[in-house]
């Protein structure tokens, strides 16, 4: 999807003769589990004309495959429609009456339970996820979802932390954090300065400061390492 986006928004660019971004935000993906919210999804895109107000009925949209969904066309053959219409004992109907009777009826996107932006599921399918895909990724400051999916602590744990094992209100405590934060945190620079009330270019300096440190003392690094043990933390 991301080459798609690249070449179209290049091959529209040239022939409009424009430069610049032609869709707002990165391609996202989401993993579902079917079973659960297969269904509610296919109806809360077929019914996002609806919403959007440009339609009064999701058959009235020309651009969606809802009328070969339930029969109403005659489906072109790359169209899968087997799939959702299998929820439904491939009922079309069944289907059509399931997207039809939400109209005027308050109700909540689906797409509010995801998980870290990412996963869309409940707590058992997750943690299959986390078990089988996700235990040997490392936190990756490119990829936040990560750091929630893999149960990563946030900035101020990090803090609470060091200030237990170095000592309330000291500068070493403060360091420390700062120094735990950047290398295992997986938080953008931005975010950790922001929390420790400093600039993104000051975040980088003292951590590396306090690295050449544990380099030279030997009891501090033990502390940071049992920390690190404890937190459950792993290196960026």
């Amino acid at each position: 999807m991301r080459h798609i986006n690249g070449a179209y928004t290049t091959y529209f660019n040239v022939k409009r003769k424009r430069a610049g971004h032609l869709f707002q935000g990165r391609y996202k993906a989401i993993l579902v589990d079917a079973d659960a919210y297969a269904a509610q999804l296919a109806r809360y895109i077929h019914l996002n004309p609806v919403r959007a107000a440009m339609v009064q009925k999701p058959q009235d949209y020309p651009w969606s495959s809802y009328l070969f969904t339930i029969g109403q066309s005659q489906p072109p053959p790359w169209l899968e429609r087997h799939f959702i219409l299998g929820y439904f004992g491939g009922n079309e109907q069944g289907y059509r009456a399931f997207v039809e009777d939400l109209p005027g009826k308050e109700h909540v996107s689906p797409l509010l339970g995801t998980t870290g932006a990412t996963i869309l599921g409940g707590d058992a399918f997750i943690a299959g996820i986390r078990t089988e895909h996700l235990e040997t990724k490392k936190i990756d400051r490119d990829v936040p979802a990560l750091k929630q999916l893999l149960g990563q602590p946030d900035l101020d744990a990090i803090v609470e932390k060091t200030s237990e094992v170095f000592g309330e209100g000291k500068g070493a405590a403060r360091q420390a954090a700062l120094y735990v934060c950047h290398r295992y945190s997986g938080a953008k620079l931005k975010e950790i300065g922001s929390r420790f009330e400093v600039s993104e270019s000051a975040v980088t300096q003292a951590s590396r400061r306090f690295a050449a440190r544990l380099e030279e003392d030997e009891e501090v690094n033990r502390a940071i390492g049992r920390m690190v043990t404890e937190l459950n933390l792993s290196k960026v």
